[in-house]
């Protein structure tokens, strides 16, 4: 039974007793309802190890839009799961935490969006892969950080568009595309906070590391990197290469696999400009934790759900990218 209190909070918030072996339930309950788990790179080391898939959210939108699973959830953030929804919508999706948000996504609001564009007429809209529905149904095309680049390329130089919402990603598309996109005011709270003093600090004190970044950084750890590419570039590139030690600058969950993948190297997490971690984590994937996993899958809640016209105008521009993406 879904009590009032849980759908308020926006979670299952029933206390699992301490004797449940909530991995091997989460796998039993995943067979007798033809579920699967789909966790992205920055989730806890644990979500990771119980899922079916891992990865990004391309490639985990595109394993839920060809699996014959009924049920779909989401370990990750609200974005994603509207997306498996939008691809997928005959399959019921939930999401352990309907409070697992996303900064970028949040810093552009559909009104908002739908104002700018009728004061920049003439623009086409390209929107990160990190927004809600309503926003990728004002875009003319979406992107992820992976095929970012190979899309906005795709345009005639004289194209005149609008990047949303992440102004760093934007920023450093502009740079290596040669182009003038107008950018969002948008950003990742994770990525935002890189300590570019402690990166020259580990570049002094391993030589031979090499620094990983993720493009939503800012462009002075970007100015420091070796690599910069998406999560998955990011894993491949240190699976591939022949350094022993790599500064990561990204969100520190994407160190679990990478230690799987590549237990004979070193990982070294850059942390936060502020604060006493060691590591910079998404607060917002953190809220996904094996017991509300466990409790999503027991009652099916919550759900998410998206009005049909919305839904149809919101894939149109994921069907364009997935299909320059090919």
């Amino acid at each position: 039974m879904i009590k009032q209190e849980w759908i308020e909070k926006g979670y299952i918030d029933e206390t699992v007793p301490g004797d449940v072996d909530l991995k091997a339930e989460i796998r039993r309950l995943c067979k007798e309802k033809n579920a699967v788990v789909l966790a992205h790179y920055y989730t806890d080391g644990a979500i990771q190890d119980v899922a079916d898939f891992v990865g990004d959210s391309l490639a985990l939108a595109q394993i839920a839009e060809k699996t014959t699973a009924d049920i779909l959830v989401m370990c990750g953030v609200h974005f994603m799961a509207e997306t498996n929804k939008i691809l997928s919508p005959e399959k019921k999706v939930l999401i352990p935490d309907l409070n697992a948000g996303c900064s970028l996504a949040e810093s552009c609001q559909a009104d908002d969006l739908a104002k700018y564009k009728t004061e920049h007429p003439g623009y086409k809209v390209v929107a990160y892969v990190n927004t809600s529905a309503a926003v990728k149904a004002l875009t003319d095309i979406v992107v992820t950080s992976t095929n970012a680049r190979a899309i906005v390329e795709s345009f005639p130089k004289d194209e005149k568009i609008i990047f949303a919402p992440d102004k760093n990603l934007g920023g450093y598309l502009n740079a290596v595309t040669n182009r003038r996109m107008l950018l969002w005011n948008g950003g990742c709270h994770v990525h935002e906070q890189f300590s570019i003093e402690k990166i020259v600090e580990f570049k002094r004190d391993y030589p031979s590391a090499k620094v990983l970044a993720h493009p939503e950084c800012k462009s002075g750890v970007l100015a420091l990197a070796d690599f910069v590419g998406s999560t998955a570039a990011i894993l491949s590139y240190a699976e591939k290469d022949e350094a022993n030690e790599f500064i990561v600058a990204t969100e520190s969950g994407i160190l679990h696999e990478m230690q799987k993948r590549c237990p004979g190297k070193r990982f070294i997490p850059v942390p936060p400009s502020t604060g006493p971690c060691a590591c910079n984590e998404c607060s917002y994937m953190r809220l996904n934790t094996l017991e509300k996993l466990y409790n999503t899958l027991k009652y099916e809640w919550p759900v998410v759900e998206l009005d049909e016209d919305l839904r149809v105008a919101a894939k149109k521009p994921i069907v364009r990218m997935l299909e320059l993406s090919k």
